[in-house]
């Protein structure tokens, strides 16, 4: 059964909470393009670490997704500015394999064009359309993405089009090796949440394969069939159904949450990041 709509009026109408099911396949695809990766591998703002403070990692995450997508431009710029005083401390060492500055546009703007495909993916899937791309009016309101942080707006691709033509040629720098490999493994993993982890770890990996655009799930040597693929469209499709019969501040979970919690933040003077 399909949802009654499959055209979003806005990229808010695509925050939604199944999002969170494709998180570990959208980190991966991130951080495939090696100074993004290293940038995450050797950062030494230990706050910002997942395995250290997986809690604090998922508030802040989650908050610049909430406020780039549903908060106020004035509370982008108090967020912007938090975030960036933390990537100001992540740059490359002498030792590192990579040159990298978690500042810098276009890595930025590459883990924008990820975050959008997972926004768009998770939409496609939960109204029983996979593969479908958001209309361009809407597609250009996920600009805030990158210019939430340093990205400047003329360098959001300008159409969907456009899109699909800087994914391909971006897609052509990324490379999974040995040492982001056994990252990688470790959040399909779940260390990071202790023994709890290993409860349905095996189903979350299964997720992750779902999610995970080509080239990365080949690169991984994650097996996927066709049988898989029309499962999880299916499984997918169900929770849509569900999804949409909930009011939207149900489905924007834990998004709209993370915003509140910015927000009482800000009036405690509390630190945002």
């Amino acid at each position: 059964m399909r949802t009654t709509t499959t055209t979003p009026r806005t990229a808010q109408d695509t925050v939604l909470a199944p999002v969170l099911l494709g998180a570990t396949a959208n980190v991966i695809m991130e951080l495939s393009l090696p100074p993004v990766g290293y940038g995450v591998l050797e950062s030494r703002v230990s706050s910002g670490n997942l395995f250290e403070h997986p809690l604090h990692r998922f508030r802040t995450t989650n908050t610049y997704l909430g406020v780039a997508l549903l908060g106020t431009e004035e509370e982008r710029r108090a967020y912007r500015a938090a975030v960036g005083r933390s990537h100001a401390r992540v740059v490359s060492t002498e030792d590192s394999p990579v040159h990298y500055r978690a500042t810098d546009r276009n890595l930025q703007l590459w883990v924008a064009a990820c975050i959008y495909r997972a926004y768009e993916d998770v939409w496609g899937l939960c109204t029983g359309t996979p593969g479908t791309r958001l209309p361009d009016d809407v597609y250009r309101e996920f600009a805030v993405l990158g210019t939430g942080l340093q990205v400047r707006p003329e360098q959001w691709p300008a159409d969907r089009d456009a899109f699909e033509e800087y994914w391909a040629d971006a897609v052509r720098h990324v490379e999974i090796d040995a040492s982001m490999r056994a990252y990688f493994e470790r959040l399909i993993r779940r260390e990071y949440l202790g023994p709890l982890g290993r409860i349905g770890a095996a189903r979350s990996r299964w997720w992750t394969t779902g999610f995970l655009h080509e080239p990365f799930r080949s690169m991984m040597d994650l097996p996927w069939s066709g049988s898989d693929q029309a499962e999880f469209e299916r499984r997918m499709r169900r929770i849509g159904t569900t999804l949409f019969r909930l009011p939207p501040a149900l489905r924007r979970l834990p998004y709209n949450a993370c915003l509140t919690d910015l927000r009482v933040r800000r009036a405690l003077g509390r630190p945002l990041v």
